[in-house]
């Protein structure tokens, strides 16, 4: 059986406010709590990826934004690794992490799809990991040329079909997600 990891990407204050709403943001924390759930139940890891932004951004670690979502549960067994770009591995302690923990399978999630969140996926890809992106497990805001529903129908159709060596991602909704 292979060694799972739930990623959860950039679910911070700063990321959800309401002059920055997210498709779904509320439907998204109750299904990426339950999955985490699940996760645990089956010996997987969840790691919380922080985006830690340069000063006078809202993600930057001395502001209220940096924290991640409060109705997100954060158990102490949980890793939380720091990024300052899009992609979840570059520059991180991600790859270490997967490696500690033997970790061969990622179920990939989070905001925003179409940066972060398709960035690692396709990083993930690329380093052969058995990549699952949840359908409904990600969100992102209204862009000024699409609409969020869009972008994340459109991401997960892009995964579901990605050439890579450990692809194409496996796209299904949170509760369908297998151990």
């Amino acid at each position: 059986m292979a060694a799972s990891a739930l990623i959860v990407i950039d679910m911070q204050v700063g990321s959800f406010t309401d002059e920055t709403p997210r498709h779904d943001a509320d439907g998204l924390v109750a299904r990426l709590n339950s999955l985490a759930e699940r996760v645990r139940q089956n010996a997987g890891l969840v790691i919380f990826i922080r985006h830690d932004g340069p000063a006078g951004d809202p993600h930057h670690p001395s502001l209220p934004g940096w924290h991640i979502l409060p109705d997100l549960s954060v158990l102490p067994a949980d890793e939380i690794v720091a990024k300052t770009a899009c992609d979840a591995f570059l520059d991180t302690t991600l790859e270490n992490v997967l490696r500690a923990h033997e970790v061969d399978r990622l179920i990939v999630t989070g905001c925003a799809t179409d940066y972060c969140v398709d960035t690692t996926v396709r990083s993930a890809l690329a380093r052969e990991y058995d990549t699952i992106a949840p359908s409904d497990g990600h969100t992102t805001a209204d862009r000024p040329h699409l609409n969020a529903r869009a972008i994340i129908e459109h991401h997960n159709a892009i995964w579901a079909d990605f050439i890579a060596p450990g692809g194409p991602a496996r796209v299904c909704r949170c509760d369908e997600v297998e151990f």
